[in-house]
């Protein structure tokens, strides 16, 4: 049974039971505390936490999830993996144990001709909480399972909770016989490799009010309402009722690794055991290709893009480290366009729309795998000259100790340059030099920590969550930003410091919770409107608005005058110039967005925004640089769809509805049942939206585009001014273009001309000056050479002059040093200045390397005096530092060490 088979049983099982059918998010969730969603059961937390009140009482989903903790135990074991789709029923207040498990039951053991599994009635062991003998009733008097086949487990394997304070209860968890084969005999509690996981059942019936761990934990009573949160791996079952091992040679999954196989010549599960410790590097690498290309294609599909941080960064790490598999199992040609279009394939029979857009997919994809391939090379080359580093610093100590490449130097190439950890070890040890891997790993942690703090600073104004939650529980916030600028309001909460407090003095900073507001929080691209709040006894200055937790809105404010305090009624009051730019802004995102769909095709799809007052930028799908062309030709159109004075109008309906509909759903974002469709001109731009904007396109005004360029692999950036801001840009355009033709005595239309020949002469003229340099320089040498003088020895030419810059300095270093030969010790010292900085160039021939002169040393020496620093090799070094002044005294000083050199 194919896996798409697998998945539309389970919807339809649970729609015949009365359960609404809610699609999967995607794995982009709005949750400070996740980069992805990694449970089935994650997008109805607000319905088990009471912040939400759903529409349906029974509800069922396959949830797409990833799950990236494990992500460098990935294809060491035929266990772990990235993404997987998790099945699930749910109730809310309705039915509880009985049914939930009569329901499993009924789906896992019911003939295939008849809709179900049809899996063994034998071959199935329930497990329940130690304690709970209903649960046990029910599997032994209900379903009527064997009571030697039903264990009951503790709290480390039967015990439900969110790790922190809220609902919770026990499980009952279906484990499926493989056979003797797999195992020992005895159940799950003996052997869990046998016995296989398929499905859990959570009956969410406590308040837990402390919990310290998994199986410590206080219970503070019944739930007002009892829920059930089930989940079924459905990639487990299809590895059961496909007949095979594990997840990587199910159907949506071997396919990608067969051809991995083929690509490289290999053949999976030749040389390796049936335990996964056994596994050959071979088959570790190929479960890696098969894993990370199938994550990486929901990921993208989901909105995701390559960067260096958060989402971002997992998605380039699981791009590159496929490349990086390849390439260890000898494929060294791009790979990824090979192995895409078949994850797409497999996957689009569950998922239509990867396939629709495959076009922007596998452009991002391709991208990031060429980029990863130049940066391997640049990687390379400066990981072989840290190598080299490292073994010359341990062969100088002479300690005898095995040379280490320093935790920074890996944290660099890891952060700076995209290249893997895994790789830097292996390449380094192929050298026989060791990698301080503990400093590198604690880097990445302070790195790490870093960003989780930015992220949660932003999120809630330094808050903690829990006080956000506490507010939450007071009720939503009532948004009114669409309604108007104006709005009467009471204080619900108040937060300094991340606690919460009563009042908020003249002077401090905070922040403002109120029952209503007519200020629009940050979102969709979208920067929070600024203002004031009129208090009862002052005013205060709102420096930027956020949702630091679902449905709760928070102001950061200065009291400029008078105390506010929790209980005041207030009146908001947003900047109406700010708005209206702010309007013409997001108006103007979606005006370019529909152009540049129109001019480049429909996979130009916006992948980011941001838009404030004036300024808007769009981030979307592309390949390459646009033409000069053909960015006058997306500011043409999108300028005449402002001068066409379309409609702008938003309503609200269903997601299905929208996309039914032809609306954009944006990537990046997530969206509740009911969606915002703001729509410019009809059919011409129908994009999901939360924020603000004009009401006719001509409002947007002028729309200049300033700017185009490459953010990332597959992403171009455009950037443009609007309204008032767009007339100011074109007037200081105009004025340079006024000067430029007064300096240059030509007229607007032909100042190109006039500018080019201008270039033309300038570079004619310093192609002579150049060649007049080197001819002066030529004569200077002979002169130079025949004035050598002679330190114990050696013939010593010094010369330094400030027109050299450092090319010219080291011309003339290599020149002389020709011009003295190798008949005796030979040391060249020529100065310079290179943008305002003194620069020094040293050169020894060979039997002064023989006396042991060498550049490298002599060149330090006088970057000391400088004030700068330098090195090099033995024949050739340069240096320089901060004070030109010295140039005189530095040379000397090489002088003198190169005579002490020879003296000792």
């Amino acid at each position: 049974m194919e896996t798409a088979e697998i998945r539309r049983r389970w919807l339809q099982f649970f729609e015949s039971k009365g359960h609404t059918v809610v699609p999967s998010a995607p794995l982009i969730y709005d949750d400070p505390n996740l980069l992805f969603v990694n449970a089935g059961m994650v997008p109805f937390k607000p319905y088990f936490l009471g912040q939400q009140t759903p529409t349906f009482t029974r509800a069922t989903s396959v949830q797409k999830c990833v799950r990236t903790g494990d992500i460098e135990e990935v294809g060491k074991t035929s266990r772990h993996g990235t993404f997987f789709q998790m099945n699930g029923n749910f109730s809310f207040g309705d039915y509880f144990k009985e049914d939930a498990v009569k329901f499993a039951w009924e789906l896992l053991t019911t003939d295939q001709s008849a809709g179900g599994y049809g899996l063994d009635a034998d071959r199935l062991w329930p497990t329940v909480y130690e304690t709970d003998d209903e649960a046990f009733e029910i599997w032994k008097n209900v379903v009527g399972v064997d009571e030697k086949r039903i264990t009951r487990r503790d709290a480390n394997d039967n015990y439900w909770s969110m790790g922190v304070p809220g609902p919770g209860g026990p499980c009952s968890e279906i484990f499926f016989d493989r056979g003797a084969e797999y195992g020992t005999e005895g159940g799950p509690a003996v052997d869990e490799d046998r016995y296989m996981e398929i499905w859990n059942l959570v009956f969410m019936q406590y308040e837990l009010s402390q919990v310290r761990s998994k199986a410590d934990f206080d219970v503070a009573g019944e739930l007002p309402k009892r829920n059930i949160d089930t989940g079924m791996g459905l990639e487990r079952m299809a590895s059961l009722l496909q007949g095979v091992d594990n997840l990587y040679e199910i159907d949506e999954v071997y396919p990608v690794l067969d051809m991995a196989a083929e690509m490289t010549g290999k053949r999976y599960g030749a040389h390796s055991g049936q335990s996964s410790a056994s596994s050959h590097p071979d088959d570790v690498h190929l479960r890696v290709v098969a894993d990370h290309v199938r994550s990486s294609l929901m990921l993208i599909g989901d909105g995701v893009t390559p960067g260096n941080e958060g989402r971002g960064y997992v998605l380039r790490r699981m791009l590159r480290r496929a490349v990086r598999a390849m390439r260890l199992l000898g494929y060294a040609d791009p790979a990824l366009p090979h192995l895409f279009p078949i994850s797409m394939e497999r996957m689009s029979q569950s998922y239509p729309e990867l396939k629709t857009d495959f076009a922007r997919i596998s452009q991002i994809a391709y991208a990031e795998e060429e980029a990863f391939r130049r940066t391997l090379v640049q990687g390379t080359t400066i990981l072989d000259t840290a190598v080299n580093k490292a073994k010359q610093a341990t062969s100088s100590e002479g300690s005898g100790a095995a040379p280490v490449l320093s935790g920074e130097k890996a944290f660099s190439l890891h952060d700076t340059y995209g290249f893997p950890i895994d790789l830097t070890l292996e390449m380094a040890a192929e050298q026989g030099v060791s990698v301080d891997e503990q400093g590198f790993r604690r880097l990445m942690t302070e790195q790490r920590e870093r960003a989780k703090a930015d992220a949660k600073a932003k999120k809630t104004g330094h808050g903690d969550v829990a006080v956000w939650t506490q507010l939450r529980e007071q009720g939503a916030t009532e948004f009114l930003a669409y309604q108007g600028l104006e709005a009467e309001a009471t204080v619900r909460g108040l937060v300094s410091g991340g606690t919460a407090v009563e009042e908020l003095e003249p002077g401090q900073n905070g922040q403002i919770v109120l029952d209503r507001t007519s200020f629009y929080a940050e979102s969709g691209g979208q920067i929070a409107d600024e203002g004031i709040i009129v208090t009862p006894g002052g005013r205060l200055k709102v420096i930027d608005v956020q949702r630091p937790v679902k449905g709760l809105i928070a102001h950061t404010v200065e009291v400029l005058d008078g105390p506010v305090r929790v209980g005041e009624g207030v009146q908001t009051k947003v900047d109406p110039e700010w708005r209206i730019s702010a309007c013409q802004a997001h108006s103007g995102t979606h005006v370019v967005h529909a152009a540049l769909r129109e001019v480049l095709g429909p996979s130009a799809l916006q992948s980011g925004s941001y838009n404030k007052p004036g300024y808007l930028r769009l981030d979307f799908a592309w390949n390459s640089a646009l033409s000069p062309e053909t960015r006058n030709e997306i500011e043409e159109v999108a300028n005449l769809a402002v001068r066409r004075d379309l409609p702008v109008s938003a309503q609200y309906m269903t997601l299905p509805e929208a996309k039914k509909w032809g609306a954009l759903a944006l990537f990046g974002e997530t969206y509740d049942e009911q969606v915002r469709v703001v729509e410019i001109g009809g059919p011409w731009s129908r994009e999901l939206c939360g924020g603000t904007h004009v009401a006719h396109s001509s409002q947007v005004g002028a729309l200049s585009l300033t700017g185009e360029s490459s953010v990332g692999s597959g992403v171009r950036r455009l950037e443009a001014f609007v309204g008032i801001d767009a007339l100011r840009y074109l007037a200081k355009e105009r004025a340079l273009v006024a000067d430029l033709t007064s300096m240059t005595k030509a007229q607007p239309g032909e100042l190109k001309e006039k500018i080019s020949e201008m270039l033309t002469r300038i570079k004619d003229a310093e192609r002579e000056i150049s060649r007049l340099k080197q001819q002066q320089m030529a004569a200077a040498a002979g002169s130079l050479v025949e004035n050598a003088k002679d330190v114990f020895g050696v013939r010593f030419v010094s010369h330094h002059d400030e027109s050299l810059d450092g090319d010219s300095a080291r011309t003339l270093a290599m020149d002389l040093r020709s011009k003295l030969g190798d008949s005796s010790p030979a040391v060249v010292a020529v100065g310079g200045v290179s943008k305002g900085r003194p620069v020094v160039v040293v050169a020894t021939n060979a039997p002064a390397r023989e006396w042991r002169v060498k550049a490298g040393d002599l060149v330090k020496v006088a970057a000391g005096v400088l004030g700068g620093g330098g090195g090099g090799k033995p024949d050739l070094a340069q240096g320089g530092g901060q004070d030109a002044s010295k140039l005189g005294e530095a040379l000397a000083e090489v002088e003198h060490t190169v005579g002490r050199t020879v003296t000792n």
